[in-house]
């Protein structure tokens, strides 16, 4: 059985007005931005789409050219060029063979308005002004031209070794997901991996004596679908990221309820596992980010490995762990308000605590956490996890 204090917020903005005011805010700042096409496999038409943006921002009037575009002799690659000014390739000779690359120089000269960079991850011929396209792309920006790129999931730097064990492929290029993080815009170009594997089967990814064995390693049913999720929660904590950031600079208090987040305090009771499993339970149901903290008091940790408490508490802890949460540890003398700061950080939108075990005098004396965090969390649901009665 479980108690739960919700409060309603009367006057939250909604997701689409939230994101607009961030639009509007980037969109004022003087420096140049930078969109990215996020994909989760090749195929799925970052390159299009972004060959589509220009075309329409020329038709607007704006100053667009092609900075590097990789067609792969895609039909609908060539054809997506249209009218769109391309800037010749720059040729090298490396180990006697003629490598074309993107022309830095050429671009920094013409300084177009926007320019269009596909394959953020490439690996440039040494020779070449720096070793990553990437550092291109950084150094244009700061020469005051807008870019929009494209990049693949497989090539961001954090989620290599897990798309290593998902698809059994090698990764050998990746961004560091610095770069990623300082996009203007991160957008998902997404459809089904059903969707995907036909157009494998027709030859519009791949020359067609190359689909099966695609079919049968990378782009299988199981890889695409893991692909897709983990492009969808990268786009997800990056639209995260620059909601925070502009409830910061904006000076607004949160939660925003765009994005749930499920706080557990483990308590250093036997009911620690109990709340965990209540919180994994909640977080699943939400499809929320699940966090768990354990605050222990400085003035108790004489011996805390002796302590029933402390021992209840790493069993939770271990099961959080095995459940898939984030789980931090903290010192702090006063544990309602280490809950109430950590909740800020975190942006929990759902906060779970286990039922005080304190008679009411000791809550007197030293007062109740659970009150303190239901008197300072502001838009935040808080559930109260009752113990399960024993015998």
């Amino acid at each position: 059985m479980t108690d739960e204090y919700c409060r309603v917020d009367e006057d939250r903005p909604t997701a689409e007005e939230m994101l607009e005011r961030v639009r509007l805010t980037e969109r004022s700042q003087s420096r140049a931005w930078l969109r990215i096409y996020l994909g989760y496999a090749p195929g799925v038409g970052k390159t299009y789409a972004m060959l589509h943006e220009g075309r329409r921002r020329k038709q607007r009037g704006t100053d667009v050219v092609v900075g590097f575009v990789e067609t792969y002799n895609r039909p609908l690659t060539v054809e997506a060029i249209g009218d769109l000014e391309v800037i010749p390739r720059r040729k090298i000779n490396y180990q006697g063979v003629m490598v074309e690359e993107m022309d830095v120089d050429a671009i920094l000269a013409r300084r177009p308005q926007v320019v269009l960079i596909d394959e953020l991850a490439h690996t440039n011929i040494p020779g070449s002004r720096h070793e990553k396209r990437y550092q291109d792309v950084l150094q244009i920006r700061e020469a005051g031209i807008n870019v929009i790129s494209t990049i693949n999931i497989q090539h961001v730097e954090s989620l290599k070794d897990t798309i290593e064990r998902i698809t059994g492929v090698r990764i050998r290029e990746t961004v560091p997901d610095w770069v990623i993080d300082e996009a203007d815009e991160l957008e998902l170009v997404d459809i089904s991996p059903e969707a995907l594997q036909k157009r494998m089967l027709h030859g519009n990814i791949y020359p067609l004596n190359r689909v099966d064995e695609a079919l049968r390693h990378f782009f299988r049913r199981g890889n695409l679908a893991a692909l897709r999720e983990l492009a969808l929660r990268r786009v997800l904590e990056h639209t995260d990221a620059q909601l925070h950031d502009y409830m910061r600079r904006q000076g607004i208090k949160g939660p925003w309820h765009c994005h749930e987040t499920v706080l557990v305090a483990v308590p250093p009771t036997e009911q620690a596992q109990q709340v965990v499993r209540r919180g994994a339970h909640l977080a699943t149901r939400l499809q929320a980010r699940f966090v768990v903290l354990h605050v222990i008091r400085p003035s108790q940790q004489l011996d805390p490995r002796r302590s029933r408490g402390y021992q209840e508490a790493q069993k939770a802890l271990q099961l959080a762990c095995e459940l898939g949460a984030q789980v931090v540890t903290q010192e702090a003398e006063d544990v309602g308000e280490a809950i109430v700061r950590f909740a800020n950080e975190v942006n929990a939108t759902q906060i779970v605590l286990g039922e005080s075990t304190r008679s009411w005098l000791r809550e007197l004396v030293r007062g109740s956490i659970t009150r303190k965090v239901l008197g300072q969390t502001k838009d935040v649901d808080v559930h109260i996890v009752q113990r399960a009665e024993s015998g």
